[in-house]
């Protein structure tokens, strides 16, 4: 799998902003209050500090100034106001922690002598919300940074005053969580959520493999956006973090992401790993096999870990059907099904140094494309010996 570009200014750029050791002062499970207008009014007049601790804030300035060189581009308040017509509630597209998010246009109209217009996904930081300044001054440096076919592309940012707002590529079919959960949306075939998978195993796999390796830390359903074509690109990158440094094996942080998504080694210690993203990958696998969320309320007390109720079956062609997405209606081939089941298996593994490498995880995934109900080899991934 090739690379695209990454810049080679990470290291420096979270020297600079204070991200080295990046968490989050806000819980991450909840999300903040809807309104439009009223969001951006709240923004405006919020007296609230934007990043309390002792790493000093970048300027306006010192943010041009580190992407340079970047095609990120740095909008003004009132251009997008235009963009998104005066963020009117007829473009607002949805909200999670970090605020609403409205549909846009960037063209003539927004930047005068702009060559190619386009749809655009405008986020606006709502500071009451779950996440504050450092998230979103994440976001801008990972994603100012990384380019790759599955990672959602960051047009521009607005930092003005105490504004905070972000420009992303508008994702025309939304969210993997609501094609998979919403009651009224139509089900997933087997084609689309294989193609699904690879894409998001894609972009893991990118950042796991950089110069200087990015721990996603938040991988799960709701993060995972697709085009019109069911391509998948990994968004919000608020709670990414570096990757250990050579003489490392972990990164020590407070533990944040989402129930039911979180390595159990990442939840006791705090110690991440790129594997704990792996672990992750398997959770949402699962989820696209079964049809059926990391933890569920609602389900009888057995089934609401999803991970602890499917693991049993996973590796047992007998008991996988019982698990697999009734909305499938049995149409997937067997084999590909057992064999997505067996990689979804070791991704789960409770023993971090048992899990695969997310290049192994796209490798044994394409592998699944050409599959019919043939005899295949089974996935396999050699680890050093460890407790399961």
């Amino acid at each position: 799998m090739g690379k695209p570009k990454s810049s080679s200014s990470s290291a420096s750029w979270s020297s600079l902003f204070g991200l080295g050791c990046f968490s989050s002062a806000h819980a991450a499970a909840h999300s903040g209050d809807s309104g439009g207008l009223r969001n951006a009014a709240k923004v405006a007049s919020s007296s609230r500090p934007l990043a309390p601790g002792p790493a000093p804030l970048p300027s306006p300035e010192d943010l041009s100034l580190s992407l340079a060189g970047s095609d990120v581009m740095a909008f003004t308040v009132e251009e997008l106001r235009t963009a998104t017509r005066d963020f009117s509630m007829t473009n607002f597209v949805g909200e999670g922690g970090f605020g609403p998010v409205y549909k846009g246009r960037i063209d003539e109209r927004v930047r005068p002598g702009l060559r190619q217009p386009q749809a655009v996904a405008v986020k606006l930081l709502d500071l009451e919300g779950s996440q504050g300044h450092k998230e979103w001054l994440a976001e801008v440096i990972f994603l100012g940074q990384l380019r790759h076919p599955h990672l959602v592309k960051l047009i521009g940012y607005c930092y003005q005053d105490q504004h905070r707002l972000l420009v992303y590529e508008f994702m025309a079919r939304g969210s993997l969580e609501k094609h998979l959960f919403k009651k009224y949306s139509a089900s997933l075939p087997w084609s689309a959520r294989l193609k699904i998978s690879i894409g998001a195993a894609k972009g893991l796999a990118f950042l796991h493999e950089a110069a200087k390796p990015v721990i996603y830390r938040d991988f799960k359903t709701s993060n995972i956006l697709l085009d019109s074509d069911y391509t998948a690109k990994l968004s919000d990158f608020g709670l990414a973090k570096d990757g250990p440094g050579e003489d490392e094996t972990h990164v020590s942080t407070r533990v944040m992401g989402t129930q039911g998504y979180a390595a159990p080694e990442y939840i006791m210690t705090g110690h991440l790993t790129t594997k704990s993203d792996v672990y992750s990958f398997g959770v949402v696998l699962l989820e696209l096999l079964t049809g059926r969320k990391a933890v569920d309320k609602n389900r009888p007390p057995r089934e609401q870990n999803l991970v602890e109720w499917a693991r049993p079956c996973l590796n047992d062609s007998r008991r996988l059907e019982r698990v697999m997405d009734r909305r499938l209606n049995g149409q997937y081939p067997t084999r590909a099904a057992q064999k997505a089941a067996a990689i979804a298996h070791k991704c789960l593994y409770v023993s971090p140094k048992s899990r695969p490498q997310m290049s192994a995880v796209v490798e044994a995934l394409e592998s699944l494309l050409a599959l019919d109900d043939g005899a295949v080899e089974p996935f396999v991934y050699t680890a050093p010996p460890a407790s399961k």
